[in-house]
């Protein structure tokens, strides 16, 4: 799992709620008027499907900390950041299916919100933090599911709720994280998750002051995750 339903929630509620009048009808029109929240999870969804075996490295990349997206190698099978190019490149094309480009403008939504995720570019030899056991207020977790789904479930709010508690940004500051590169998105959640693996060790007893410390930081990674959704779709239906 990737931000965990409600996380995925949030980023496609937020996402909608920044689209362009044109860019809202034509997502209308290729998800026949559902929301872009109620699909935010389909990736995860067709994860058991063996027919999209071949999609499950598209969730992630793995990096050592201290090396940039460019200059790793990369994965022959895919990762996120080509996953979310060849998505945009598929939705964008009129020529292509209405099914098919459906299908990807769901794989868009969920793999956006995934990259924000900062254990999905996470260390190869821990699988992002999966390997990392720990406790989370008493019960035995890891490190990756912890980021995915704990730290938002106990903090007690459903995806509407959340979505409210989210900052308040300016005008120019939601354009600033939009026009940021791909790129630099990874950079943010690779820095994110280098402190993350600093300060989070192996067996480790976490509860609330854990989460007071790194709430505030998920809750921008969900935002800048949402803003540059309704970036990329009001670029591609401009």
């Amino acid at each position: 799992m990737d931000w965990g339903r409600t996380g995925h929630q949030v980023v496609g509620a937020l996402a909608q709620q920044h689209l362009t009048p044109k860019a809202q009808k034509e997502v209308d029109g290729l998800l026949d008027g559902v929301s872009l929240a109620s699909i935010s999870n389909y990736g995860d969804k067709i994860k058991s499907n063996s027919k999209y075996k071949a999609l499950r490295p598209w969730h992630y990349i793995n990096l050592p900390l201290d090396e940039s997206y460019a200059n790793a190698k990369k994965n022959p099978k895919g990762d996120v950041v080509m996953a979310i190019k060849k998505c945009i490149v598929k939705v964008k094309d009129r020529e292509g299916q209405k099914s098919e480009r459906a299908f990807y403008l769901k794989l868009l939504v969920h793999f956006i919100g995934d990259l924000h995720q900062p254990m999905h570019v996470g260390r190869k030899e821990d699988r992002g933090g999966n390997d990392i056991r720990l406790r989370w207020l008493g019960q035995s977790s890891n490190l990756h599911r912890l980021w995915d789904s704990h730290l938002i479930d106990s903090y007690g709010m459903n995806a509407s709720q959340l979505q409210g508690d989210l900052e308040e940004l300016s005008p120019k500051l939601i354009k600033e994280i939009q026009n940021q590169s791909l790129e630099q998105w990874v950079n943010e959640s690779q820095a994110l998750a280098k402190i993350i693996y600093e300060n989070t060790t192996s067996n480790s007893k976490l509860g609330e002051e854990y989460q007071s410390r790194y709430m505030p930081l998920l809750k921008i990674q969900l935002q800048r995750g949402g803003l540059r959704l309704a970036g990329q779709l009001n670029e591609i239906f401009k």
